[in-house]
């Protein structure tokens, strides 16, 4: 694939005031889909597809969207699509148990584009160039994996902090998991939030 996804400046993404322009992140997302020819379903056009800057204000480098197709707690099963612009990266985090759900054990399915997944365990050389600039402070999985369309990486064990990055081209992956409630995700960043106030 010879051409390439526009890259848009965090400010585009913002008002003046520094509100988060959702509307303007969702059409980001979906030039992205059409750039890979990636099915866009009536749902996408509902809440079910949903954008995050994670209440930290940098959404061009820490943002994602994303649609869960099914979430079950009965059955303890999670099928989620995930979507980051190009070098845009999934802060770091880690999911506890909660009185609902255990810890969560995930997987990652690369459809289009490329990752980069970082975990706990031996720092890969030359890791700290890919921290978001908001996040140097406060990032501690410095393992890095590249994960190239058609490739599956997974945590190595529930509870793990870690964190996800996309390439220059963008990514689109499936999440395969255990079913989990949000309250019991945790970021590193102080300001991490998945649900706002």
């Amino acid at each position: 694939m010879t051409a390439e996804l526009k890259v848009y400046p965090n400010e585009h993404f913002y008002d003046a005031d520094g509100t988060f322009k959702m509307d303007v992140a969702r059409e980001a997302y979906l030039e992205m889909m059409r750039f890979y020819n990636y099915p866009i379903p009536p749902r996408f056009d509902t809440d079910d597809f949903w954008v995050k800057d994670f209440n930290i204000g940098n959404f061009a480098e820490s943002g994602m969207a994303g649609i869960f197709w099914i979430t079950d707690a009965k059955y303890n099963i999670s099928g989620h699509e995930i979507f980051l612009l190009p070098n845009q990266a999934i802060p770091e985090h880690w999911h506890v148990a909660t009185d609902a759900t255990n810890e969560k054990c995930e997987a990652w399915h690369v459809r289009h584009g490329s990752i980069y997944t970082y975990a706990e365990g031996q720092p890969t050389e030359g890791v700290a160039q890919d921290i978001p600039s908001s996040h140097t402070e406060c990032t501690t999985a410095f393992k890095r994996e590249e994960v190239l369309p058609g490739n599956v990486a997974m945590l190595s064990a529930p509870g793990e902090r870690h964190w996800m990055r996309a390439g220059p081209q963008g990514a689109i992956v499936t999440e395969y998991a255990t079913h989990h409630d949000h309250e019991g995700l945790c970021f590193s960043h102080p300001n991490g939030k998945f649900f706002l106030d």
